[in-house]
């Protein structure tokens, strides 16, 4: 059994960690550390993990020492040097935050307003979102875990981007997460008369997802990709729905759109590409790795439209870190991460 280890277990995709390695038929929960309830019992934080898993927060270090691999679900700026002890000891590092997912660093300044404390490190590390750059992911140590919106909009135009047939500029990213996404800490955003039967756009063309947005599309293109992306509140747990809009270019039609989609696509069982006339829908990917895409042509605009939906603390977030911790142990990457959404 692989022995995972989960720093910020309390947070919420932590606690999706917990809950998806929990029923891992190759993995276990090793150890768990929270900051604000070190020392508690999971199960007193969220009590339906009563009696099914009432593991005691410890400290950072024990985790590191009891694990084969840790999960760091913590904000940017406290993964680096959680890594280097890792490397110290020969523990795999996947980190679900920001720390490890900007190549360059002027841009992690300048969106994260910090460093790169040791850019050897950086440069081991690999950016995980399986479906594009699995290849590269295998037998790596440090792997950055792709966010939400980072996971949903790229997917939806990979194939379009990367086989040349929609235009670079002018791309649009328009898309909506579920309040999960703003974490376990309470703020008046997602205070909920404050949420409750709203809907709005938040830090339009200013949010910290667009430059890692922007750099799997331009490795997929070969050139750079500058991307609108403007997200939006759901008031709903979970989910994310992102509505990609792109030029298309002279002389390609849809159906060779869609074949490129049906190939790029095909043997990749976390992606399901939905039938014409189908709309994806966070309804059903819920509690899910599934990204569902459906593709839309605007002939009178000569636009492609692609709407893609994943569920944002499993595909954005632990399910996706789950799969990557299955690629670098050799694993199949489905195992552990099987779940059927549920029909209602």
């Amino acid at each position: 059994m692989i022995k995972a280890g989960i720093v910020g277990a309390t947070g919420y995709a932590g606690t999706e960690l917990v809950r998806l390695i929990t029923s891992h038929p190759k993995a276990e929960v090793s150890a768990i550390s929270s900051v604000s309830f070190e020392g508690k019992k999971i199960s007193d934080v969220y009590p339906s993990y009563i009696y099914l898993n009432d593991m005691v927060c410890e400290n950072v270090n024990e985790v590191v020492d009891k694990s084969d691999v840790v999960f760091a679900a913590l904000p940017h700026g406290l993964s680096q040097e959680l890594a280097s002890d890792c490397k110290a000891k020969g523990v795999k590092f996947i980190d679900l935050g920001a720390d490890f997912r900007l190549n360059s660093e002027n841009e992690y300044s300048e969106w994260y307003g910090g460093t790169f404390i040791d850019k050897n490190l950086h440069k081991e590390a690999v950016y995980g979102l399986p479906e594009l750059f699995r290849n590269e992911i295998k037998g790596k140590s440090i792997i950055a875990n792709p966010g939400c919106y980072t996971t949903c909009s790229p997917l939806a135009l990979a194939p379009a981007v990367k086989n040349g047939l929609v235009k670079l500029k002018g791309i649009i990213c328009n898309c909506a997460s579920g309040v999960t996404g703003a974490g376990r800490k309470p703020n008046q955003g997602n205070h909920y008369p404050e949420l409750n039967e709203g809907f709005h756009a938040y830090k339009a063309a200013q949010h910290r997802h667009t430059p890692e947005i922007e750099q799997t599309l331009s490795k997929l293109a070969k050139e750079k990709v500058t991307v609108t992306f403007v997200p939006h509140l759901l008031p709903v747990n979970r989910g994310i729905l992102a509505t990609c809009y792109a030029d298309i270019k002279e002389g390609v039609s849809f159906e060779e759109i869609r074949k490129a989609y049906e190939d790029f696509y095909k043997d990749e069982y976390f992606v399901r590409l939905l039938p014409d006339g189908m709309y994806a829908d966070i309804h059903n990917i819920k509690y899910s790795n599934f990204c569902d895409i459906s593709l839309h042509y605007d002939k009178r605009a000569g636009k492609l439209i692609v709407c893609s939906a994943i569920d944002n603390m499993v595909k954005g977030a632990a399910g996706q870190a789950i799969q990557n911790m299955n690629i670098i142990f050799g694993l199949d990457e489905k195992t552990g991460l099987q779940i059927l959404p549920p029909a209602f």
